[in-house]
């Protein structure tokens, strides 16, 4: 039989083992999430590659076939032995876009009239219902009533306040799937039918407008616009561009992000262009001929997201109504993040900018971030606990290659 001290030595061997196949688990996968799974090159770059090959014990095999248009594949290997992952590298002409910096009034309508949460509803004689609760899901949009298409919020609170109290049938979109639900209106209080629903059919804010393409399509945010109650990315009914007015800046500090402050004026002479898509990359769309000859725009080529290097950058923003250039500084770069706003870290360091803002405010969301005479990014955070530092996006993700 085994002594208590075997035992306690066999336990900790397995213990040990465990915790080593654990560990070589997380370093596998944190080196394979690392390298993206596609990167795109340019007839300048010589060695697309090394970037990928940061890590001591990340190789890779020379044996490949490239084809006539200079893309190939390239197998990753840990110290030329465990497989890693098969990169597709494209060859493609270096874009030039135009850099902006400008910032923009957004206004969105939803696609449906989007349902934030469900509420009570106090009657006359004291009674606290809730007609709507454990029927409708926070995140619906409801397309039709009684098999009626809805376009707006307006028009939900007119057929209720004439249904009498009669039962309705929201046909709503819940995850990809239309789903008839239905609600019985309850009078309140005041007299008026109600169904328990916080609704919302719009959004407007101010951001940065990243880029315009040489076609006039324009770039804007680096991130989607959300429902800032659910949390999800707003389906796009329609939208337009607004030019607006920066008028303060609330100044970020350590756990309380600040604002650039402004006003947008709602007139068709104000109208910038459309917005075509929300994504959670960016809102895209297109521009209005008269707002591409008036606008500041500067041109660059694009630097891929293997180009991007840890250290100095500078950001295009206007946050006194004027586009000007700030000093920042890149770290932390994340080659694998193709499909997000958090690429790499930023942090700003112009001393100007700093004491206007304290750093990156809301707003700035999309100004463009330049290195090395190319546009490679645009900012698409702050940091809560450091207004001075915040995520960048690669200008590659944002733009359709």
């Amino acid at each position: 039989m085994m002594t208590r001290k075997q035992k306690y030595r066999s336990f900790t061997l397995v213990a040990l083992a465990v915790a080593s196949i654990a560990a070589g688990t997380y370093a596998y996968y944190n080196m394979r999430n690392a390298i993206p799974d596609e990167i795109h090159y340019c007839s300048d770059d010589e060695n697309p590659l090394q970037k990928l090959t940061d890590h001591p014990l990340v190789t890779y095999s020379e044996d490949m076939e490239v084809s006539g248009n200079g893309s190939y594949k390239v197998e990753f290997k840990i110290a030329n032995i465990l497989p890693l992952k098969t990169v597709k590298v494209e060859k493609t002409e270096r874009p030039t876009i135009y850099a902006s910096g400008t910032s923009v009034g957004i206004y969105m309508e939803t696609e449906g009239v989007l349902i934030v949460d469900s509420g009570e509803i106090q009657t006359k004689d004291g009674q606290l219902l809730k007609p709507a609760e454990h029927i409708v899901k926070s995140g619906d949009y409801i397309e039709k009533i009684n098999g009626q298409e809805l376009h707006n919020k307006q028009e939900l609170l007119d057929k209720v306040a004439q249904s009498d109290g009669s039962s309705m049938v929201l046909s709503v979109m819940r995850q990809g799937e239309l789903v008839d639900l239905q609600v019985t209106p309850v009078m309140a209080e005041d007299g008026s039918y109600k169904l328990g629903i916080w609704v919302r059919d719009n959004v407007q804010g101010i951001g940065t407008l990243t880029y315009v393409t040489p076609e006039g399509k324009f770039g804007a945010l680096g991130h989607g616009i959300s429902d800032a109650d659910t949390g999800d990315l707003l389906k796009l009914g329609k939208g337009e561009l607004y030019q607006a007015e920066i008028l303060d800046v609330v100044k970020g500090s350590s756990g309380s992000p600040g604002e650039l402050r402004g006003v947008i004026r709602y007139r068709n002479e104000d109208i910038m262009g459309n917005i075509e898509k929300n994504t959670k990359i960016g809102i895209y769309g297109t521009l209005s001929e008269e707002t591409i000859h008036s606008l500041p725009l500067s041109s660059y080529e694009l630097g891929m997201k293997q180009e991007v290097q840890e250290g100095p950058a500078t950001i295009l923003c206007s946050v006194d109504g004027n586009i000007k250039e700030y000093q920042a500084v890149i770290r932390n770069i994340d080659l694998g993040q193709t499909d997000t706003n958090k690429c790499f870290e930023i942090e700003i360091t112009d001393e100007s900018l700093l004491n206007t803002t304290g750093g990156i405010v809301q707003g700035m969301s999309g100004s463009p971030i330049i290195q090395n005479g190319r546009i490679i990014g645009a900012v698409t955070h702050v940091f809560i606990a450091d207004s001075t530092c915040g995520y960048g996006i690669f200008i590659e993700n944002m733009l359709d290659i």
